[in-house]
This record gives structure tokens, C-alpha cells and sequence, in this order.
């Protein structure tokens, strides 16, 4: 099974506000990305909001794809992001590791 990932966007000030016109097509892509089993879990972080995180398990460059197509980046709504690896060793859903 793929590897799970964790993207992390670093947002401009006043997120909640910049991300609204650019909202419903960013939904639509989590979801699109959520029905083919990539994406697992996505949200802001923090109150107010200073940074996203987005969990997937799929191969690397179908998140490459995600960040290329998502509004929010496309429109400066995220200054930067980082994918990183993430290496589940405990919890509900995870794989036997040796």
C-alpha cells in the first residue's frame, strides 16, 4: 500500500476570508481526490487559522497533481506547503510495521 503523506499549507493572514471565493472549487477537489481513496483527512489548524493540513495515502505525484489544481494555491490563498512522509505506527487504521 502507498505511503501516507501529510501536506501542510502555510496560509496568507485573513485565510477564512481570502479562501471564500475559491472555496467551492476546493471542495470539490478534496472531495474528487476523497472519493478515489487519496485523501483521508484535510482541515485548518488553529483559531484563527495560520496553516491547513491535508493526510493522504496515495503515490507522491497524485498529491503533486492535488497542489498544482488546488484554487487556494493557484489564487496566493497558501504562501508555501511541504510534503512530508508520515510514518504511522499506531492508531485505528495502519498497516503491520516491522
Amino acid at each position: 500500500m502507498s505511503t501516507y503523506y501529510i501536506l501542510r499549507y502555510h496560509v496568507v493572514d485573513d485565510y477564512v476570508t481570502k479562501r471564500t471565493p475559491y472555496r467551492p472549487e476546493h471542495l470539490a477537489l478534496t472531495d474528487e481526490f476523497a472519493k478515489r481513496g487519496f485523501l483521508l483527512l484535510g482541515g485548518a489548524v488553529g483559531d484563527p487559522p495560520d496553516s491547513a493540513v491535508l493526510v493522504f495515502r496515495c503515490p507522491l505525484h497524485e498529491i503533486e497533481r492535488f497542489v498544482e489544481l488546488d484554487p487556494y494555491v493557484q489564487n496566493g490563498v497558501v504562501e508555501r506547503y511541504t510534503i512530508q512522509p508520515w510514518q504511522v505506527v499506531t492508531g485505528a487504521v495502519h498497516d503491520s510495521v516491522a
